[in-house]
């Protein structure tokens, strides 16, 4: 099998991030690996989509384009899946940045043609420097990062997280695009799991279909500090409570709820244990790690219980975009174009 050509997807709302936003494109023009196109997909911000077009506009291989649906960042991927080419399309967070051989090890993953996506560890870098003490490493998926449980190596998951993450494009015209409604649209509220809807959906169309993790194709993304406070991790915890009640409505319990059994019933506890254990011994932060977790799980039940009812009496509604096959490479469209 040949090497898959790599279109990378990096979506973007903000000038706040405008230097994260160029270091995460600087990471993708220095892999190892090199990326067929990156494409910045700008969501209802139209001076940042100029900006970003003046920034990069003699830039080989970079593409600025407007989000084409509704605000939020399902729409702005499935956007980019849509004017991209490559035959596989990686997904970077704004304000990550990717290690060398990033795209060298999902393309690795791709060598087996039963893969249709391959995910990779995501690493905090904490705004102060170090993790907070109190900060349990099991609820790092609250800052967007790797949390402890996964299992380490390449392996096969149920899904993959969106921020550092590929998919074969024959997996998008199998089950759709990402679904508008689940994941962030610009709300005050973080929402997510928009790529655990979309995994069920694609295993659920092709069956035989593979999803696997490398945790060493690794990416380094930034934790801002008001997340590093117990008020975000409690908001979060929350708010992922509230979207699985809608994924478990899209897919249903069964497959929607499948890896979080098995995670607060095996991995928290023992996390919790760790944090009393090293309370005990007058490590710092353990009382607090245990208690956060606790927090944490009752959270994030209080938004899937809301978050259900609101399902059953008709509230927010959301769909998967259809997808369609590659558009035909124009000239000049490997570069410094911007629609």
């Amino acid at each position: 099998m040949t090497d898959p050509g790599i279109s990378v997807v990096i979506c973007v709302y903000t000038e706040d991030r405008w230097e994260d936003i160029l270091a995460a494109v600087s990471s993708v023009r220095a892999q190892s690996y090199p990326a067929l196109e990156t494409l910045l997909v700008v969501d209802h911000n139209p001076a940042l989509k100029d900006r970003l077009a003046r920034e990069y506009k003699e830039t080989e291989g970079i593409r600025v384009l407007p989000n084409a649906g509704p605000r939020g960042l399902s729409a702005g991927r499935n956007t980019g899946i849509t004017a991209s080419h490559g035959e596989v399309i990686a997904f970077l967070d704004d304000d990550a940045v990717a290690e060398r051989d990033w795209l060298r090890r999902f393309a690795e993953g791709y060598a087996d043609p039963r893969v249709m996506a391959v995910g990779g560890r995501t690493e905090p870098v904490w705004a102060s420097g170090r993790r907070p003490a109190w900060f349990p490493e099991e609820f790092d998926w609250v800052v967007g990062c790797t949390y402890r449980g996964l299992p380490p190596g390449r392996v096969r998951v149920r899904n993959v997280l969106g921020g550092n993450a590929s998919f074969r494009r024959t997996a998008f015209e199998a089950a759709g695009g990402f679904a508008t409604g689940i994941g962030r649209d610009g709300d005050r509220r973080p929402l997510g799991c928009e790529e655990t809807e979309l995994c069920i959906r694609l295993t659920r169309a092709r069956p035989d279909a593979l999803l696997l993790i490398d945790d060493r194709a690794v990416i380094h993304h930034r934790v801002p500090a008001p997340r590093e406070h117990f008020a975000y991790f409690r908001t979060r915890t929350y708010a992922e409570g509230l979207s699985k009640a809608l994924v478990a409505r899209s897919v249903g319990a069964s497959q929607g709820l499948e890896s979080e059994r098995r995670y607060t019933t095996r991995v928290l506890p023992a996390g919790v244990a760790r944090g009393l254990r090293d309370a005990l011994l007058a490590r710092p932060g353990g009382a607090g790690r245990a208690g956060a977790i606790v927090a944490g799980v009752l959270t994030a039940a209080g938004g899937y219980v809301v978050g259900s009812v609101r399902a059953r009496r008709g509230g927010r509604t959301f769909s998967a975009a259809p997808i369609q096959p590659a558009p035909e490479a124009r000239p000049g469209s490997g570069g410094g174009s911007h629609e």
